[in-house]
């Protein structure tokens, strides 16, 4: 075989090997309108909050977060899922504008803005990584839940604790698992762990949602004098 043939054939298969599947980009495609919407219907809510100048929900923000995550996920292969996503992420953005009416009280909008801006790069670097590497990272997949399973229950209790310090040990874990969490559920879609581009929406709006509120908090402490 000629050489120039050889390296056209073994060029042509490298190209071959890394282009992602049509399942795998209508997946990625359909995961990220659906992310863009969420994102653009929350940030309404959460203006709508600001708004009414709604008050702080604290833990009873979890009741409905777990129904609407429950039946969103009951729901994921049908048109009523839909529905349930923008129930779940609307929540979440309505319950984030008391904290935000808070910061602007009393920081003002210097914290909230750099998370803005960290929140954005950090999700847009983490998934290029992925997309550009096509890492599989399922084997983080053990180590991610009981991580997130530890932090979410030191979370609750230091609600009743108030220890500062572990406060914000806890907003730079939970900083650093939704940004592993990110990577994570792009190699999930990329590697076939997940065809569910609803699923795969929640995932990553709950991270994004979760680096957000752990970045305001830790930029908060900065910025406190």
């Amino acid at each position: 075989m000629d050489s120039k043939d050889y390296g056209s054939k073994t060029a042509t298969r490298g190209i071959e090997s890394t282009a992602l599947s049509p399942e795998v980009s209508k997946v990625l495609r359909s995961t990220y309108l659906l992310l863009g919407a969420t994102i653009t219907f929350s940030a309404m809510m959460a203006g709508l909050s600001m708004a009414m100048n709604a008050p702080y929900f604290g833990l009873w923000t979890l009741l409905p977060y777990v129904l609407c995550l429950w039946m969103t996920e009951k729901n994921k292969n049908n048109a009523s899922g839909l529905f349930w996503v923008f129930a779940l992420t609307g929540w979440l953005g309505f319950t984030l504008g008391p904290i935000l009416n808070m910061f602007l009280a009393t920081q003002g909008s210097e914290p909230i803005m750099l998370a803005l801006g960290s929140t954005a790069l950090i999700f847009f670097a983490a998934s290029a990584y992925v997309l550009t590497t096509r890492k599989n990272l399922n084997f983080m997949t053990g180590f991610l839940m009981t991580g997130m399973l530890v932090a979410f229950i030191a979370a609750i209790a230091n609600v009743f604790l108030q220890i500062p310090a572990l406060s914000l040990t806890i907003s730079a874990v939970f900083a650093l698992l939704s940004s592993a969490m990110i990577m994570w559920q792009t190699s999930a879609i990329i590697h076939g762990g997940e065809r569910n581009y609803i699923s795969a929406t929640v995932t990553l709006f709950v991270m994004i949602y979760n680096l957000f509120l752990s970045l305001l908090h830790i930029f908060g402490i900065m910025n406190d004098d």
